[in-house]
């Protein structure tokens, strides 16, 4: 991150490593790397993505002419997402869940694009989840493991699953039942 005085704006570069590929397509960036490929669309972020050499270069979109606070938190939030997207194609991501339960064994099956969890607190039919992006799901015993490239997928699936054991009007101190995320790792 470095804050030049001449022309009094803010930028913030990426190192691209080696076997990783960036490319920009209009306002789309796309990051392709031995584990697979990840794209973003940036037309509503406000600022400005270039690639050089083998750097990825950010800097803000000036709406007055001078950078403002909301301008560098901006940047420093996209270099956070690119920085993420390139270790995801190389390396991956992983969340582990576990399948807590007192009152009734819960079972839990992948189906498709969705996550079946069947007899949660004794319920007839099964509450859904919905897998997000390409990630892959899977049951190990009393743990579900979320892998894929995308943090945010990844992430967001792991969410669906955890929200959808929400339980009302009961005393959660009591009925701890549930699936939970108990771990975040790098790493397929």
């Amino acid at each position: 991150m470095s804050i030049s005085k001449e022309k009094s704006t803010i930028e913030a570069m990426v190192e691209v490593p080696e076997g990783v590929q960036v490319s920009m397509n209009g306002r789309i960036l796309e990051v392709k790397g031995p584990k697979g490929r990840v794209s973003k669309d940036l037309s509503k972020i406000h600022v400005d993505v270039s690639i050089e050499d083998s750097s990825v270069v950010i800097r803000p979109l000036l709406a007055r002419g001078k950078p403002r606070r909301k301008d560098k938190a901006m940047v420093n939030t996209m270099q956070s997402i690119i920085r993420n997207m390139i270790e995801g194609v190389q390396h991956g991501y992983t969340y582990r869940l576990k399948i807590v339960h007192a009152h009734f064994p819960i079972s839990v099956k992948v189906k498709g694009k969705q996550v079946l969890i069947e007899n949660f607190i004794g319920e007839r039919s099964p509450r859904v989840a919905e897998i997000v992006g390409d990630c892959k799901v899977s049951v190990e015993g009393e743990d579900v493991i979320v892998k894929g490239v995308n943090l945010d997928d990844v992430a967001q699936t792991a969410a669906n699953i955890e929200n959808a054991t929400g339980i009302k009007e009961k005393d959660i101190r009591v009925f701890l039942d549930g699936i939970y995320i108990y771990a975040r790792e790098k790493g397929m």
